[in-house]
This record gives structure tokens, sequence and C-alpha cells, in this order.
């Protein structure tokens, strides 16, 4: 055609149309954007492949993988053909199109612009539920393989008589399989109603029939299907009350059938689920009758019922017949909680005994003496003295030590007896790298080295006695593997064993430098794997960077916890993970429990708020368990170890008996270690866990009782008080120590805590539990239940007694003299004779010091109480008697005050030694001097003298043969520079 208008005639430019090589180029990128999103998806997936197959538990991963698609595609396809064919059908039972009314004439503009998309539309909306559904499904993926692979408990629940696995591991399948049933119901009603609505099978306001005839029988079968899943679900309701918690006044977490369950719920949900079946029958009838006029009916009346037989009738029978006589009428159901409960927690077995709670010796001399028979006391605390470790022993600035160490045993090499002993790794700490950066985040700074160990009964001059120490670490635990690249600390990913060296340690001679020679990690040489990491770590340089090569090996998920929790996802950690040198290595000790919330009877627990202490308030590595988990059963199943080198995790069976474990086992054969093959040298080092203890302690102070009606009364309700060295109000946490319970022959390393009366301070009872694995009494809980006619104070009010004692308050007052800081130990309590024996160390920090040095000791007994430099001293006051063993040797007194200094050798009948000795009681009284006078300067001075010469008498004695102090371990002198020697009193 010509051109009309007014503007050029030469040939017409296409406006906005791209050339073909700009198409080709942006067709190009678009294809290029896809593929590097479907890479970035895809990298999570393979790297999480690379790293279940580099620890050998791949058949975790797949096993979980392939459960989890199973669900999605079973459980999307329902959901999609359910939602998909009622779609279908009701398109399909359309009604002719007649005269079309106003309402339908509106529709008709819908209906005719979809008409071209039906079959897309109809995909679309299948695909969206479809999918939505079979996500849902693959997140039951635990909730199948329980179902699955269920082994009986061999225990009956009282009401039902049923297995309690079938509370535990079919009740909840069942519970899914309804809610799933019910989502299908209700989005295929709403989908056939709808379509119905589009093609005039529903009319709202036109004339006539209000719906066809092949709607009406549509829609009816679907509110029946409706129904009889209520019915279902009303047959379900019934055992769910066996599990099912409320609050009762005895306790906030009761669970399980009570009168008003038995007696009215129970009846009324048999009596719904039978009007549902008559009612679901009726919606089905329609088929035949065309009307809705009795199901309605059957529906109302289901309704109705449900509000006065479900509601009304129970909160009548709760007023009217229980609450005028309750503790007669929720006895026999209470009686069934407290059986259920004891036995969830493994308390059914604690042996709960009398116990004075005042002494029943009055020979002082015999009484002082059996204080070393009954408790070995451990004055240095693990969660003090970590300050103390990392200045005396960190060495280098990228060494840490944990905030709170651990407490293990360990034999003595020289005399073979075991020894409580405060241990912790010297662990890497890349904020204390002099230079930051990728490299050497990422390739020098890659492991901590070596195991730091302490005397838990001693002290030198107020600091530990190692045991083990030094850089590398030499000491009483042998030869071993040093190197930790897993650790509670190491959070980052470390790429070892290519071209770039390692730091490994620095000594005299300079920095030493390795690589790393074990199978741990997933290769990086292959450029796909380089790829996959870049892309998950979002980290470009792993794709480029010269430093990876042949060799190179990527190391993460690292810490203990993560790779336990990894290769188990169906065990629930333990808060605490703990060193512990073994067969030539250094291994992480996890423990890790197997739960269920579906324990008839018994009441849950919330394990994130009964696991919590003022350790876990404060410190970074006492981590709280599981914080949301609310469970009703609870067994510590599984013992693991993370190899602090090679990173081999492994599981081993520890309780042979639990069927949640039996039944894990089945869904992930091979992956649980049988209990056999738990070396002797590692069970020497497993113990009793805390968090399980923790568990068992909250419990306790309730369920301790076994009659109905002292539960009921709740008169006997404990509580675990809260730790008066700090004033966080958080729980006391528990205490390992070895000692000796009224009914043991000998001490027995055990876990310890302290109850007192709901709302008082005084002391109502104490608890231990035999801790050390292997040994016969392993696991049993002692309770000792003081009288509530005699007052026995409790922590708090021993520690109001500590700090209200006149001479006491002015000893510490001047010991926070300057800038120094008072920080209290572990409150220990030991049941000695019919009374409570109270230890507490006292640290002081400052003067100088960075780190706290145990300076006192507090002991009370029998209303006595006795602030001293030494526990021995203090011992010996408390009692009015010495004790008839001999003193520890130099370098192990137990503590040393402000007033003492460090005390002078005995006496040797060498003439080198001699003179030495003298120079150092020269020193030491001239200290003395200094103190009385405040004088620091002098003081310090003295203390210096008093040191080398304590050095020059070492010396001589070594001449001679002799050996020198520090009690099997490295002298603080001869392990790092010597700190200022300024008192930190």
């Amino acid at each position: 055609m010509p051109d009309r208008g007014g503007g050029p005639t030469g040939p017409r430019m296409r406006v906005g149309r791209p050339s073909r090589r700009v198409r080709t180029l942006l067709m190009t990128l678009g294809v290029l954007a896809v593929l590097l999103m479907v890479f970035t998806m895809f990298a999570g997936f393979w790297t999480d492949w690379l790293w279940y197959r580099s620890v050998d538990y791949s058949s975790v991963f797949t096993t979980t993988l392939w459960t989890k698609i199973g669900l999605f595609f079973v459980f999307g396809l329902l959901m999609a053909f359910a939602v998909g064919f009622n779609i279908w059908l009701a398109h399909r039972m359309r009604p002719p199109l007649s005269a079309m009314s106003l309402e339908q004439q509106n529709l008709d503009r819908y209906r005719m612009g979809i008409a071209p998309y039906k079959k897309w539309l109809l995909l679309g909306i299948t695909a969206l539920v479809g999918l939505i559904a079979g996500a849902s499904a693959s997140s039951q993926w635990r909730t199948w393989l329980m179902w699955v692979n269920g082994v009986p408990f061999g225990k009956k629940d009282p009401q039902f008589k049923l297995d309690v696995s079938f509370y535990a591991f079919d009740l909840p399948w069942y519970r899914f399989m309804l809610g799933f049933g019910f989502a299908a119901a209700i989005l295929s009603l709403i989908a056939a109603a709808l379509t119905h609505y589009l093609y005039g099978g529903l009319r709202v306001t036109s004339p006539g029939a209000r719906a066809t005839a092949a709607a009406t029988g549509h829609l009816s079968v679907l509110l029946g299907i409706f129904v009889a899943l209520k019915a279902v679900a009303y047959w379900l309701d019934r055992y769910g009350l066996a599990v099912k918690s409320s609050d009762f006044k005895a306790t906030d977490n009761w669970t399980g059938l009570r009168y008003v369950d038995a007696n009215a719920y129970l009846p009324a949900k048999t009596i719904l689920f039978c009007i549902a079946v008559i009612c679901a029958l009726l919606f089905f009838a329609t088929l035949w009758r065309r009307t809705w006029q009795l199901p309605v009916i059957g529906f109302g009346l289901m309704v109705l019922s449900a509000i006065l037989i479900g509601g009304l009738y129970p909160a009548i029978v709760q007023k009217f017949q229980v609450q005028p006589n309750e503790q007669a009428k929720e006895a026999p159901y209470v009686e069934k909680n407290l059986k259920a409960t004891r036995e969830a927690y493994g308390i059914d077995d604690a042996q709960v005994d009398e116990y004075p709670g005042t002494s029943q010796t009055e020979d002082k001399t015999k009484l002082r003496d059996q204080v070393s028979e009954t408790a070995s006391i451990r004055i240095m605390d693990p969660n003090i003295v970590s300050p103390t470790f990392q200045q005396l022993q960190q060495i280098r600035n990228y060494y840490a030590f944990p905030t709170n160490l651990d407490v293990d045993r360990y034999s003595d090499p020289k005399t073979g007896e075991e020894q409580d002993t405060v241990i912790g790794l010297r662990e890497l700490n890349l904020n204390g790298i002099p230079k930051r950066n990728w490299i050497n985040d990422h390739f020098r700074y890659t492991h901590g080295y070596g195991a730091v160990a302490a005397k838990g009964t001693s002290a030198d001059d107020g600091r530990p006695v190692f045991t083990e120490s030094d850089l590398p670490s030499k000491g009483d635990l042998g030869t071993y593997e040093q190197r930790v690249y897993y650790g509670e600390r190491t959070t980052t990913y470390s790429i070892v064993g290519g071209p770039q060296k390692e730091i490994d340690y620095s000594d005299d001679s300079g920095e030493k430098t390795t690589s790393y020679k074990g199978d741990s990690g997933v290769d990086l040489a292959n450029p796909i794997n380089r790829a996959a990491y870049a892309a998950a770590f979002s980290e470009p340089q792993i794709l480029y960077s010269g430093a990876i090569g042949e060799g190179s090996r990527i190391l993460y998920n690292r810490t203990p916890k993560e790779r336990v929790e990894a290769v188990a996802p169906w065990l629930t950690i333990d808060g605490d993970a703990y060193p512990a040198v073994v067969d030539g290595r250094i291994q992480w000790i996890v423990d890790a429990y197997t739960t269920t919330n579906g324990y008839p009877y018994a009441s849950r627990t919330t394990l994130g708020d009964t696991t919590a202490d003022s350790l876990t308030a404060t410190n970074d590595n006492r981590a709280v368990v599981a914080q949301e988990n609310r469970v009703n059963y609870i067994r510590n199943s599984v013992k693991a170890t993370v190899d602090a080198y090679s990173g081999e995790v492994k599981l081993y069976q520890w309780d042979t008996k639990d069927p949640v474990l039996k039944t894990w086992m089945k869904a992930f054969p091979e992956t649980v270690e049988p209990r056999s093959e738990i070396s002797g040298d590692l069970m020497d080092h497993l113990r009793y866990p805390q968090d399980l203890f923790k568990v068992q302690r909250e419990l306790l102070t309730r369920y301790h009782v076994k009659d109905a009606t002292t539960f009921l009364s709740g008169s006997e309700v404990w509580q675990v008080p809260a730790d008066p060295t700090n004033k966080t109000g958080d729980a006391v946490p528990p205490y390992y120590q070895s000692m000796k319970m009224p009914d043991q022959k000998e001490q027995a390393f055990s876990l310890t805590t302290t109850f007192t009366p709901n709302g008082r301070d005084n002391l109502s009872a104490f608890m231990a539990v035999d801790a050390e694995a292997g040994s016969e009494g392993y696991g049993k809980i002692r309770v000792l239940k003081l009288p509530t006619s005699t007052t026995v104070a409790g922590p708090k009010q021993v520690q109001s007694q500590f700090n209200s004692e006149q001479d006491i308050a002015e000893s510490i007052r001047l010991l926070r003299g300057g800038d120094s800081e008072v920080e209290y130990g572990n409150l220990l309590a030991v049941p000695l004779d019919g009374g409570l024996l109270y230890v507490e160390p006292v640290y002081v920090r400052g003067g100088g010091l960075k780190y706290p040095l145990l300076r006192k000791v507090l002991v009370t007994y029998g209303g006595q109480t006795a602030f001293e430099d030494t526990l021995e001293q203090a011992l010996d006051k408390v009692f009015g008697a010495k004790g008839s063993a001999t003193e520890p040797p130099p370098g192990e007194d137990e503590g040393s005050g402000e007033d003492q200094g460090t005390q002078p050798p005995p006496t040797s009948e060498n003439p080198s030694v001699q003179a030495a000795l003298n120079d150092a009681q020269d020193a030491f009284q001239a200290g003395q001097e200094a103190l009385k006078k405040n004088d620091w300067e002098a003081y310090g001075k003295a203390q210096k003298d008093l040191e080398e010469a304590l050095r020059q008498a070492e010396k001589a004695q070594s001449a001679e043969g002799g050996s020198g102090s520090g009690g099997g371990g490295s002298n603080a002198s001869e392990s790092s520079p010597s700190p200022d020697p300024s008192p930190s009193s």
C-alpha cells in the first residue's frame, strides 16, 4: 500500500527488532543463566553426596534421599490425581447450555476465556497442589521409617492394652495419613464446587434448582468422604487420649488419661464415631435420593453431638464428679502416670534412701580420716580454670581452649591409680592469626595441637598441676596423634594436603610445617568438585586458586556435634562433647539419645528447658540439647566418637534393649556398630551423660514419690537450686567427682546434684549416679532423702553462710583489694557419715595476672565453717583434728592463700639443696612482711626471689638424682614464660 504519511519515502526502518547476532547472544546468555541456576541448585546436592561418601555414611544419604523422593512422588501424585480427577469429573458432569440467566451470562465470559487453556489450567492446578503435598509428605520421612521399621517395646499401655510401639511408631503415621486425607477431601471439594459453579452445575441466583442432580451426587460423595474421615479421626482420638498432654495441678506436663478422659471423653469419642459413620452413609445415599435433606440433618446432629457429648458432658463430669473428690477419682490414673513416667525416663530403678542429715560419729579424728576415703575432692573447677590453661599453655595466640574444660579419669603412670583429671584441647583460634586473609584462614592455619591435662584434686601455688603440657604436649598421656583438625571451635572449612604447606606448630627452633596425610574430606583435584564447592560455599577462589592442586582436600562440618548429627539425623545429640586420648588418638566422645513423645501416660518435658543451667547460659561451648524438642521417652542409646585428626565418626550401640534404636538400626542398617566393638581403652573414658542426668533430676523433683496421694498433695515436690556461685539465677549444673555413697564400699566416678524443697533453700535431697561406664553399677541412681523435720543447709544457704561470717567476709574483702576479682568455683557436696560436707574452691584474678589462681578453700560441715589456704587446712579446722594421712608432697598442695605465697619445700640433707631452701625461706618471710605492709612491689620481688630459690633447689636435687616438684606434670615455669608475679590478692 502507498505511504499515506507526509514523511520521507525511503525504505521503512525496522524498529525494536534486534539483529540475529544480538538474538543469538541473548539466547546464549539465557541458556547460560538457566544452566548456572541449575548447577547452583545441583551443587548443594552434589557436595552433600561427596561429604557423606567421604565419611563412609553414604547409605544414610541415599536412604534419606530415596525415602523423601518416594514420599514426594507418591503423595504428590495422589493429591494431584484426587484434585485433578474431581475437576475433570465436575467438568464432565456439566449441564447442557440452556437459556442464559444474567448469572450465567457473566460466567460465560470466564468459560470462554479459559476454554483454550483448559488442559493447561488443569495441569497447572494439579501440579501445584501435587508439589505442595509432595513437599509436605517428604518432611515426614522419619515418621514413615519408624512406622515401616518399628519393633515392639514389649510393654502394653494400661488402658487399651496395646504395645507402646503403636503409640510411638504407628499412631503418628496414621495421623499423618488422616491429615493428608482431610487435605485431599477439602481441596477436591473446593475444586469440584468451583468447577460445577463455573459450568452451571451449581447456581446461586438463577431461578429453579440450585444444583443439578450430577453436582448434588458428586459433592455429596466428597462430603461423605470428609465425614468418614472425621469418623476415623474420632476413633484415633480414643487412642490419642493415652498420649494427650494437659494441665493438671499435679504437674504442668501431664500426659495420659485422667478420670474425665476415661469416663467422659472416651465414651464420647466412641459415640461420635458411630454418629459420624451414620452421617457419612447418609451423604453417600444422595447418589440415589438426590436430596441433601437427610445428610444435612445428620451433619447438624453430628455437630450438635460434638458440642454436647464431646464438650459439655466432660465438663459436667469434671465439675460435679471429679472436683468434689479429686484425689480418690484421680489416684488410679496418677499411679499409671507415675509408673509410665519413671519407666520412660529410666528412673524407675532409682534408689531413694532416708538420710539423717547430721553426723553420727563423735570422734572427730576418725571423721576427719573418713573424708579421703569418701571422696577425692576436686578443687580444680573446669569451668573456672580455662583462662589459666590459656595463659600458661596457649603458647601461641592462634590456639585457644574451650570456655569449659572437661573432667575425665586417667591412670597415674607411677601408681596405676585413676585420678580425676581436668582436660582440654589446644584448638585452632582463627582470631589469633597474626594476619587474616583467605590463604591463612583456610590453607596455612588448619588445626590445633595437643591436649593439656591437670590433676583435679591438686594445685601448685594456685596453678593447675599439669600432667600433660607444653608444645608438643608431653606427660602422662603417652604418645598419640596430637593434631586437632576437628574440634568444638573448628567451625570453618580448611583445604589441606595440596601444594600449600600448613603451619604445624612453633618451638624454639622456629615454625614447623606439615601437610595433611589423612584421607578425610573431599578431593578437590576434580574440577567439577571444585566448581561445586565454589558455588556451595559462595567462594569463587576455590575454583581458580593456585593453592589448590593434586591431593588437595576440603574439610568441613568439623565440630563433633555437626558430624554426628549429619551421619545420624535420627539422634538427639548431647550438648557437651568431650575429648579423650584413646589408643594413641584424640577422640571426641559424643553422647546421643533416642527419643519419642509417644510413650503412653509418660509426662512430657522440653529438653531445652530441662538441660539449661548456669553453664549453658553463659558459655559458648556448652550447648543446650534440642531446644524445642518435647519428649516423654529418652535413652542414651548411642555412644559416638569423632577422631580429632581424621574426622572418622563411629556410632556404637550402647543401650542394647532400646526399641527406638532397634527401629532406626533397621532403617539404617550397618551404621551402628555393636557394643562389643568398644575397645577397653575407650570404655575407660565413657561416662554418664550430663544432659540425660539433668532431664532425670528434673523429673525426680516430682516423680521420686511412688504413691498417688503424696504426688497429688504436692507436699514432697523438690526443685533444682539456682547456682549460688553466680548471679544468673539459672540451675546449678551437675558435677562429676569421685566419691562413695553410704551403701558403696569404695569410691566411684559419679555425677551429682542437690535438691531443695519447692520454694525453700534448705536441702531436701542429694542425688548421684554411677558415671563410670563398664562398671557394674553404671547408671545406678541413688537419692539420699533428708528428713523434713531437720533443717540442713542447701547450696544457697551455705554460700550465704560463707559470705556472712565476719572473718571470711574480711578475708574476701582483702582478696578483692586493688583490681582483683574473686571467683567462686563449683560448690561440691559430699555425703559424709550422715551429714553433708560442702567444699568450694575460691579463685582470685587480678593484680597483673589475667587468669584465676586458686587462693582459698571454703569448707563447711555440721555447722562448722573454715576458709583456709588449702583443702587439708580447711578440713583440719572444720573437724578440729588433723588427718592421719601424710601431707601431699611439694608442688601438689591443694591451694595457696594470699598470705601463704609459694610454700618452700621441706628441708633436705643435701647442702646445696639446703642452701637454696634457706634462701627460699628467707624470701617467703620477706613476702609475708610485705603483705602485712600492703607493699605489693616488695611482695612481687620476694615472689621472684622465692621462685628462683626453688628453681635452684630443684636443680640441685635433680643433680643428685632426686625428683623435682610438679606432681608428675610440667612445671608452669618450664612450660611458659613466667607471668607477672604480682599477687592477685
